[in-house]
C-alpha cells in the first residue's frame, strides 16, 4: 500500500523506518499544533465572556454602593437634624467627609512617594551592565 493510502493510527516501529517516523511526525505535528490553539482559542474566548460579565457585575456592583454611601450619608444628616438644624447637620456631616477624604489622601500620597518613579530601576540597570559586558567581550 503507498504512504498517501495509510490510515494514520498505531505506528508498528519494527517495520517503520526512520524516514516514516519523521515523515509521520512532520505530519502530525502541524496538526496537533493547530488542534492545541483551537482549544486554547475556544477556551479564551469562554474565559473572556466570562470576565466581561464579572466586570460588568463589579461595575454594577460599585455604582450601588456609591448609591448606598450616599443614601447613608443623607440618613445621616437627617439623624443630627433632630438635634441641629439641617443646614448645621449637613455641614457637620460635610466636615467629617472631608476630613476623612484628606487622610485618605495624604496615606495615598505617602504610598505614591514611596514608591517612586514607575521605572524598573534595578532592570534597567542590569540591561546595561549586560549591554556592557557584552561590548566588552566583542572587543576582544
Amino acid at each position: 500500500m503507498s504512504a498517501a493510502g495509510r490510515q494514520p493510527g498505531p505506528v508498528d516501529t519494527t517495520e517503520a523506518s526512520v524516514g516514516d517516523l519523521v515523515a509521520r511526525a512532520s505530519q502530525q505535528v502541524p496538526e496537533l499544533v493547530r488542534e492545541e490553539m483551537e482549544l486554547a482559542r475556544a477556551e479564551m474566548s469562554l474565559k473572556g465572556r466570562r470576565y466581561g460579565v464579572g466586570g460588568g457585575l463589579f461595575g454594577g456592583a460599585g455604582l450601588v454602593g456609591v448609591l448606598a454611601a450616599q443614601a447613608l450619608v443623607a440618613a445621616a444628616v437627617a439623624a443630627l437634624a433632630t438635634v441641629l438644624p439641617v443646614w448645621a447637620s449637613a455641614l457637620v456631616v460635610g466636615a467629617v467627609l472631608a476630613l476623612v477624604a484628606a487622610v485618605m489622601a495624604a496615606a495615598g500620597k505617602k504610598q505614591i512617594d514611596k514608591a517612586g518613579s514607575l521605572a524598573p530601576r534595578r532592570t534597567i540597570e542590569s540591561v546595561k551592565a549586560d549591554v556592557a559586558e557584552i561590548k566588552e567581550k566583542a572587543h576582544r
